[in-house]
């Protein structure tokens, strides 16, 4: 826990302060001097939500950077796996089928950036079921293992 948490910890700093800071900044100046906004708080409004979308991004990748530093992947189940596809499908779908600024329209696809970043690292390490479940929970393998135990003792 005490690793999970230093991970979670150098990852926001990392990529809040080294990358998606001055990513913000540089929008925020660009946005001011190249747009047409119809006054300041027009601009405001706009710097402020793009740095919201940027906060929710640094907020998805601890988990990524914590599988790099362990070399394996936190045990999810499949049938989690296959409800975020889901999600991460729809979110797409939506957000060509609805208007929306475009700043809107590039946040839905965050998830999928950090989603394939996901299944490349399930693909590259093992699965460590001695990790805790993303979301909490039981790993599959063991609530097998305690309904066998659970078994066994009966039979005794």
């Amino acid at each position: 826990a005490a690793l999970t948490e230093e991970m979670d910890q150098i990852a926001t700093s990392v990529l809040g302060k080294y990358f998606l800071l001055p990513l913000v900044t540089t929008y925020a100046i660009y946005s001011l001097m190249k747009e047409n906004h119809s006054g300041w708080y027009s601009w405001f409004i706009t710097t402020a939500s793009s740095f919201v979308y940027a906060i929710g991004f640094v907020l998805m990748t601890p988990q990524l950077f914590l599988n790099y530093k362990l070399k394996s992947v936190a045990h999810l189940p499949w049938r989690v796996l296959g409800y975020r596809f889901v999600n991460t499908f729809i979110d797409d779908l939506f957000a060509f089928i609805i208007r929306m600024p475009t700043m809107a329209r590039m946040s839905c696809f965050r998830d999928d950036v950090v989603f394939f970043v996901y299944l490349w690292q399930r693909y590259l390490y093992p699965v460590d079921t001695s990790r805790p479940v993303e979301g909490g929970g039981v790993a599959e393998t063991d609530a097998v293992q305690e309904k066998e135990k659970g078994t066994k003792q009966k039979q005794s």
